[in-house]
């Protein structure tokens, strides 16, 4: 099925909420004012990444005991508008049955007009935003599995153009810069696949962020009178969790708390796991860790605010706290004691408890 076919007669994707397929072309046409550097060979990276994709699987495995139920990993070189679809892609199966029930209770009383334009004006958001971020990200594991298309998903993606770029700009040696990113992604996917309930309890959070979806002007008057009292005490109402935490009820601030958490563990296990594995093989990376955490802390502008809006400033915060949290398991019990994590999801972490990680400990036995 074409993606067009899927935007169009996808009711059950939420179809009528968001234009994806303008989502699409708008990230695509804004992508064009940013062009891939002149080195840049997709295929020459596809077939490095396949090798070091395969390494950094077994690297993974060694260190944490994680094995997955699903098979290798399959390495995946993407562009910039390649990425941004593919998330496109995403989200609509992510998002689309929340969506849909939303637009089945709403939807009648919205005029046409007004109901087309909204999908635009979606659209055009989702697509901007996406544009952007596919100028920062380096590689991602899109947990989110259906029937639909399997050989599109269950995917380690890189973004070729922008890991050429940084291995550039900083002079990193793109064999170890490379294999340290692949560590990396590698190890979330052997997260949601070597743990069994991971992904399906990982999704329900969703479910439970997304449920409470309305446009209640009660709400978002409530919202933006919290907002003013924020500012007028002196502290950032976009710190925590951006926008999306901002426009949050109070249901769903509790699963986005729940997700926090819980993505704070793991890319705190996934940034402490990918030094680990990869000590002997990548003695450049703590060069790459300072490095990119001092580009990340000099942004300036236009990409600060962005940061800022999308909350990808919290999330940086979030996988320091997680990283420390790790440490400081390890530290208290070894890890015997971290692997309690994977047990189920009433031994996750709280967002309290990764900052206070005696807490879990105590929780857990330790």
């Amino acid at each position: 099925m074409t993606e067009t076919g899927a935007t169009e007669t996808g009711a059950g994707a939420g179809a009528g909420m968001i234009d994806w397929e303008l989502a699409r072309r708008v990230a695509s046409g804004a992508l064009l004012l940013k062009p891939s550097p002149a080195s840049y060979r997709s295929s020459d990276l596809q077939a490095q990444f396949d090798e070091l994709t395969a390494r950094a699987e077994h690297l993974v495995s060694e260190a944490t005991g994680l094995h997955s139920a699903h098979g290798a990993a399959r390495a995946k070189v993407t562009d910039r508008p390649g990425w941004a679809a593919a998330n496109v892609r995403s989200m609509q199966r992510l998002v689309g049955p929340a969506l849909s029930n939303f637009q089945r209770q709403r939807a009648p009383r919205v005029p046409g007009p007004a109901l087309a334009l909204g999908r635009a004006v979606s659209g055009t958001q989702l697509g901007l935003m996406l544009a952007y971020m596919a100028t920062r990200v380096l590689g991602q594991y899109d947990l989110l599995i259906t029937d639909e298309a399997p050989e599109d998903q269950d995917l380690v993606s890189y973004v070729g153009p922008n890991v050429v770029a940084i291995e550039e700009q900083y002079g990193f040696s793109p064999s170890q810069f490379r294999l340290w990113l692949a560590l990396h992604e590698v190890t979330h996917r052997l997260q949601f696949t070597a743990v069994p309930w991971l992904r399906d309890h990982f999704v329900s959070l969703l479910g439970e962020l997304l449920e409470p979806l309305s446009g209640d002007p009660v709400q978002l008057a409530g919202t933006l009178r919290r907002v003013a009292a924020e500012v007028r005490s002196g502290h950032n109402p976009l710190r925590e969790d951006g926008v999306v935490g901002l426009l949050a009820t109070p249901e769903q601030r509790l699963a986005l708390s729940k997700i926090s958490g819980m993505m704070s563990l793991l890319e705190g296990h996934g940034d402490v796991t990918m030094d680990r594995a990869g000590a002997a093989e990548v003695p450049g990376a703590a060069e790459f860790s300072r490095t990119l955490h001092q580009r990340r802390n000099e942004a300036r502008g236009m990409t600060k605010l962005m940061s800022r809006l999308l909350g990808l400033e919290a999330k940086m915060r979030q996988y320091a706290e997680g990283e420390r949290f790790v440490e400081a398991v390890e530290a208290a019990g070894g890890p015997e004691l971290l692997a309690r994590v994977w047990r189920g999801p009433e031994w996750l972490p709280t967002l309290v408890e990764i900052r206070s990680p005696g807490d879990w400990v105590a929780r857990a036995g330790g």
